[in-house]
């Protein structure tokens, strides 16, 4: 796929969802959109996860440490592919048994509570229109990073687990993660643009073959 990554759509519902569908994973080898930190810091601020303001910050800092560019894009990334095992336990297949691997999901929420723990422990306290709130991101070479672990925080402790969702594969879907937000529960497809009216199509194919006559 040769979207940049400031075009590819955010169909996840929720920040934590659209960074999991940054890695495309359906056939052949995986591809990463996150190619690189500038790639982290561009769509964070699509992302709505650190301001324009804030990604200056964050690029300057990077651009003084290079090492803290390498370990903030790991780190993004780490967060990333744990979230992804998490959800995944979450979610029941067409047989009604769980996509993901229970066991796996386990570890990940250890590894993502150590990267939500150091968050944490460089958030602040801050008074917010007459409330006390937690503020992530106070060091710039952590910001990043600091938010997205908050953000995966957030999706697992709010998210209905019973409206994630994944664009069905089998059925021909790209895999991308979402939160089914339909009043009746019945998105089935990332967006109906893309995946479901692709499939539809290429089915009505498949059956305009099958029934034409046979030639000898």
């Amino acid at each position: 796929m040769s979207l940049d990554v400031c075009e590819l759509p955010m169909v996840g519902g929720h920040p934590a969802l659209d960074l999991v569908n940054t890695l495309e994973r359906g056939g052949g080898l995986p591809h990463d959109f996150l190619s690189d930190s500038s790639a982290v810091l561009r769509w964070s601020v699509r992302a709505g996860v650190i301001s324009d303001a804030e990604a200056d910050q964050v690029g300057q800092a990077w651009r003084d440490e290079p090492a803290a560019a390498q370990a903030g894009l790991a780190a993004v990334r780490d967060i990333r592919e744990g979230l992804h095992l998490v959800l995944l336990a979450t979610i029941t297949d067409a047989d009604g048994g769980v996509a993901g691997d229970p066991v796996a999901a386990g570890a990940a929420l250890v590894a993502l509570h150590q990267r939500w723990s150091g968050a944490a422990a460089r958030a602040r306290l801050v008074l917010d229109s007459s409330r006390v709130r937690l503020a992530y991101g106070t060091v710039p070479a952590m910001v990043v990073s600091d938010r997205i672990a908050e953000s995966a925080l957030d999706v697992m402790l709010t998210a209905d687990p019973t409206r994630v969702r994944r664009c069905p594969v089998l059925e021909g879907g790209c895999g991308w993660l979402f939160l089914d937000q339909s009043r009746n529960g019945s998105r089935r497809w990332c967006r109906m643009a893309d995946c479901g009216n692709a499939v539809k199509a290429r089915r009505l194919t498949e059956r305009r073959r099958a029934a034409r006559p046979s030639r000898s």
